[in-house]
């Protein structure tokens, strides 16, 4: 977009100020409120751009960048509960399948997908969508299923995820994990990528899981380093080159991991922003976006289709 006042366009990472990047990934991270980022973001509303329109500008447009349709005839998709911790004692989540893959009773291996600090939006639905096409069974469960689910609003949908109970939303998703490796069309091999909050959830799980197949944490809080050497799954890690707060652990977790002589492979992508894989805001880069998921790609078919 740009802003109407200036004619400026607001529809790249480079055409924001460096503060009101790092504003905004503190702000979307509940580090600071909305008043806060707009507050910030003002000082350097210059030549007509205002705070408010570099808040709508970063906000995510689901619809523009959807790449596969949930009425895909390739693909098989519903929303299916499983145990859990929480209220009733169900999750809920996003099983998609390949519809060739369906119809002939393949077994494929399964791909869980962990969302960002909002839930499962549309943004993660399309990214299940992606791997389905790519002959994985994907799962992407809701973790604010227990408080209604995805609210259809970005900042309600952050403004609920304090409310969870991290320690059980966590066990979810290894309850999660267990759920889509026992599905009748599953290998019972399972991987997880996981986004932002869903990267450190894969990290997570990595050291939970002795028997996960694989992970691939996107720009993703480091576990705990006592709990490395309990992983056993290869790892593939992608980082932002302009994430600080991320990337400030991953010294010290790197190290762990050569330590406990855990197998991964680490990539920084020059350039690219805290959240550059998601192709609904300007912090989208699309070349480097596009190389690390032909990375998560091929590193599944290699760890998952044994």
């Amino acid at each position: 977009m740009a802003d109407e006042g200036s004619g400026k366009p607001l529809s790249k990472a480079d055409d924001f100020p460096p503060e009101v990047l790092s504003l905004f990934d503190r702000y979307v991270h509940n580090v600071i409120d909305r008043r806060a980022f707009l507050d910030g973001a003002a000082r350097f509303a210059v030549g007509g751009v205002t705070a408010a329109a570099f808040l709508e500008a970063l906000s995510p447009r689901f619809a523009e960048a959807q790449q596969v349709s949930k009425t895909d005839a390739r693909i098989k998709a519903a929303y299916v509960e499983f145990p859990s911790l929480q209220g009733a004692g169900k999750g809920r989540g996003y099983l998609v399948l390949p519809a060739s893959a369906t119809s002939a009773g393949a077994k494929l291996p399964a791909v869980l997908v962990v969302h960002e600090n909002r839930g499962l939006n549309p943004h993660i639905e399309d990214v299940a969508r992606r791997l389905a096409l790519e002959g994985f069974v994907a799962f992407a469960p809701d973790a604010l299923f227990v408080l209604g689910g995805y609210p259809g609003d970005e900042d309600k949908g952050r403004e609920l995820f304090t409310k969870l109970d991290q320690a059980k939303i966590r066990e979810d998703f290894v309850a999660a994990s267990g759920f889509v490796r026992s599905r009748p069309e599953s290998t019972g091999r399972v991987g997880v990528v996981g986004f932002c909050y869903g990267g450190g959830v894969a990290n997570f799980l990595a050291t939970r899981l002795p028997e996960l197949g694989a992970a691939v944490p996107f720009y993703g809080s480091a576990p705990p380093l006592d709990k490395v050497a309990g992983i056993k799954a290869p790892l593939l890690l992608h980082f932002a080159a302009n994430d600080e707060r991320i990337n400030a652990s991953w010294p010290a977790y790197e190290a762990a991991l050569k330590t406990a002589g855990v197998k991964y492979e680490a990539f920084t992508y020059a350039g690219t922003q805290h959240g550059f894989h998601n192709d609904t805001t300007p912090r989208y880069d699309p070349g480097a976006a596009k190389l690390a998921w032909e990375r998560t790609l091929a590193f599944f078919r290699k760890t998952l289709r044994k």
